[in-house]
């Protein structure tokens, strides 16, 4: 996958000081909106997902790379949504972030996922809470979550013991 990391960095716009002073915020939307990025990173992604019922997207990135992933293999996808984005009813799954806490959502109805096989695609797992959460979310719906898969990895920040014992892939790791 060295292929791939290079090129993951060599579309990555890095943005000092955002959103807050001291933090050098990741911009994957360059390697997004470049054809072959996109679909070099898509065909990386979907090889970590083969043999899944479902992929399952985690807002709001995660909704393009998920999508992606879930037509190369011809699967469906699952939006995981922040809070207040859908009617009800819901599954919600609260959590906190280093500032205040936050929401995850799923439709509650019109949706089994009950034993189905799911891969979570997000673009990047930086301290490991939205992913735990979405985990637990997709968890308590009866869903077995076989792993996750990211474009990008902040190792220093934790996120993957934040996650364990689910299986994270990283397509770079920073």
């Amino acid at each position: 996958m060295t292929d791939i990391s290079a090129l993951v960095a060599s579309l990555t716009r890095e943005v000092p000081d955002f959103p807050e002073p001291g933090i050098q915020f990741k911009d994957l939307t360059p390697l997004l909106a470049d054809r072959a990025g996109l679909a070099a990173v898509t065909a990386a992604l979907a090889e970590y997902a083969e043999g899944a019922d479902l992929i399952a997207g985690i807002d709001a990135r995660g909704f393009l790379l998920g999508a992606a992933v879930a037509t190369r293999l011809g699967t469906g996808v699952l939006a995981i949504r922040k809070g207040g984005k859908l009617p009800p009813p819901v599954r919600r799954e609260e959590y906190t972030l280093e500032y205040g806490t936050a929401v995850l959502e799923i439709p509650a109805e019109g949706i089994d996922l009950e034993g189905r096989s799911i891969v979570l695609i997000d673009d990047v797992l930086a301290t490991g809470g939205t992913m735990a959460a979405a985990h637990r979310l997709l968890l308590d719906c009866g869903a077995s979550v076989r792993a996750a898969a990211v474009v990008l990895e902040l190792g220093a920040l934790g996120g993957r013991e934040a996650i364990a014992p689910l299986t994270v892939d990283s397509l770079r790791t920073v």
